[in-house]
């Protein structure tokens, strides 16, 4: 049955997303402040701020499932940006009844030295694990009290057709084929899950599919954690390129920074993610939607394409 899906954010969950959606017949929506296209072939699109809840609720009347796909990449503006959007989508999921499905990371769970669950404590105590987790806990409260429906699902850093910059891999994946040494964030050889887009989307529109995985959070089902040296080097053998050296950042450096740079303070705050195992515990998904990630060979094939063009410009 065709129902109407309104997605708040076009960066590429929420593009993957629209693509998925009206390829399953639905009629969908995509919002962002410019209204900008996506280029996705019957997808309509409305230049709103999602932030102001009485134009985001008449925007998304009607429709059966809202999605906050947003994501205010500059980590300096996330304490002014997150909490007057999140909590627009609260006020619009209630007044228009739609089921509101969250895009979320693994930020709230904080530094742990164990495979990341959906029962972990939200106790994060760097100032953007605590917000996701004090926006979370907003979310699931209003899903408790009645007041809406709610499911929310997170990945780990993403990796995929339209990361670019945003992505820890795809950020030095242009540098990389052309053969020059790259620098990433922490140890080069930490195991790390990393979270293909297209799933994120599948798992998203799963989860806001099923009335009973409503009221809490879901991992993306996602490949078997790679360090940042096999990541790779496992995109350049896709693309025939040789492996390149990778020289690892430490966190101490980027305090350093962050002594003259407010992003690169914020950066460092998060770089504990960098500097032990961060792995994904995604088994609880897997089960209850019957999903599975996408192959890593096929990740690496579709994540190549984009970098590539970029480096032939």
């Amino acid at each position: 049955m065709s129902e109407v899906h309104f997605i708040v954010g076009a960066g590429p969950v929420g593009r993957h997303l629209a693509a998925l959606l009206v390829e399953r017949g639905h009629e969908v929506v995509v919002a962002t402040r410019s209204g900008r296209d996506t280029g996705i072939d019957g997808v309509h699109h409305v230049a709103i701020d999602a932030a102001d809840a009485e134009a985001l609720t008449s925007e998304s009347k009607g429709a059966a499932v809202l999605y906050n796909c947003a994501n205010p990449t500059d980590y300096t503006r996330w304490a002014r940006e997150w909490p007057p959007l999140a909590a627009s989508m609260i006020v619009a999921a209630e007044r228009t009844g739609a089921v509101y499905a969250a895009t979320e990371n693994l930020y709230a769970y904080g530094p742990v030295d164990v495979p990341m669950h959906e029962g972990l404590p939200e106790i994060a105590t760097d100032s953007k694990g605590a917000l996701r987790a004090r926006l979370w806990a907003q979310t699931r409260k209003a899903h408790n009290d009645g007041r809406i429906r709610a499911v929310q699902v997170r990945g780990s850093d993403y990796i995929g057709p339209g990361v670019g910059a945003n992505g820890h891999l795809s950020r030095v994946l242009p540098k990389a084929l052309e053969g020059k040494n790259v620098t990433v964030i922490g140890s080069p050889d930490q195991p790390h899950t990393f979270t293909y887009v297209n799933d994120v989307a599948r798992t998203l529109a799963a989860a806001a599919a099923d009335p009973t995985a409503y009221g809490r959070s879901w991992h993306v089902p996602s490949n078997a954690p790679r360090t940042q040296r096999q990541a790779l080097t496992d995109l350049l053998a896709t693309a025939g390129r040789p492996p390149v050296k990778i020289r690892g950042l430490p966190p101490i450096l980027l305090r350093t920074l962050g002594l003259v740079s407010p992003l690169m303070r914020e950066v460092a705050d998060m770089s504990y993610q960098w500097t032990r195992p961060y792995v994904l515990d995604d088994s609880a998904a897997r089960q209850h939607f019957g999903l599975e990630p996408t192959p890593w060979e096929e990740i690496c094939r579709r994540s190549i394409q984009p970098a590539e063009a970029s480096v032939s410009r």
